[in-house]
């Protein structure tokens, strides 16, 4: 059994996560920054270590007193991108120090978006985010930098739709945009292809890479290569009982706010390489099943 150290425990991906430990025989420590966070870690089973980002001591804590640590958390500050760069860099570094020579799992998120252009993204590929002002603080490579310092870090990279039943992220903000404007839309052709992973598939590689991940490794988690943008929004049309429009691309982050940079661009990732390594085979519901079954429209009328 492990101690599991876990940043962002009470959000979308870290949630599934510590169900997915729990029911494995590991204990989750979960990071809570509110009271009904951590009630709702608690009520699950798990231990709770109140405290946020920028709390640095919790994190130090948090990482001596754990067998493994997976920080998942980022403050997400899409009006001040540079605060979440670093505040990301600092928790990252914060927590690989009070590593240091212990060998323990380090596991590390990061996006899939930005790391190349023209092609699926590899787990071989290194990011090109280095230093404090890059993307994320650059924080997969500070991370990767401690390898060498005897911390087991390991990478876990998530596609742009990470979904499932009370998602709230791009694919939510997706269907808001449908619902408030009329129409399901997709930018230009249609075209342009998003990969994907059932949050429970996610959770399962999470909890397999900590357990096995040697120091260094990059896992892809990718349930599906490569949808269709225009696909996705048929499918919202269809749950919502809404016409399917095309959006010019100049006009998409009108339409559908912070998501539409990231609609009309191909956000590709393989994860052949980590299902051969991991043994880890995809099963839960394709992100089209998805919304035809209501997981995001549900509640629309």
């Amino acid at each position: 059994m492990m101690r599991v150290f876990i940043t962002g425990a009470s959000g979308w991906i870290g949630s599934g996560v510590v169900d997915e430990l729990l029911a494995n025989g590991h204990m989750p420590l979960g990071l809570a920054r509110s009271q009904k966070s951590a009630a709702a870690l608690s009520a699950k089973g798990a231990e709770v270590l109140l405290g946020d980002l920028d709390d640095l001591d919790s994190l130090r804590r948090g990482a001596r007193d754990a067998d493994a640590v997976l920080h998942l958390a980022n403050k997400h500050d899409w009006g001040n991108p540079d605060e979440s760069d670093r505040a990301e860099r600092t928790a990252v570094q914060t927590m690989a120090e009070a590593l240091v020579g212990s060998r323990k799992p380090f596991m590390v998120t990061n996006a899939m978006s930005g790391l190349v252009e023209g092609r699926a993204v590899l787990e071989t590929d290194a990011s090109p985010a280095v230093g404090p002002s890059s993307d994320r603080g650059g924080s997969e490579n500070l991370a990767l930098s401690y390898v060498e310092r005897g911390v087991r870090t390991s990478i876990i990279r998530f596609p742009p739709s990470v979904h499932g039943h009370g998602d709230w992220g791009f694919v939510s903000w997706l269907v808001e945009a449908a619902r408030k404007t009329g129409v399901s839309g997709y930018v230009g052709d249609g075209s342009h292809s998003w990969s994907a992973v059932h949050r429970s598939d996610a959770a399962r590689l999470i909890r397999i890479g900590l357990e096995r991940a040697t120091a260094g490794t990059r896992l892809h988690a990718v349930g599906e290569d490569r949808i269709a943008t225009r696909d996705i929004a048929v499918a919202i049309g269809n749950a919502l009982k809404l016409p399917v429009v095309s959006i010019p691309p100049n006009e998409a982050d009108a339409h559908f706010g912070v998501v539409g940079s990231f609609f009309g661009q191909n956000l590709l990732g393989s994860g052949d390489l980590t299902r051969i390594a991991f043994e880890w085979t995809p099963a839960g519901p394709t992100l089209l099943e998805d919304i035809a079954s209501g997981s995001y429209t549900a509640s629309a009328t």
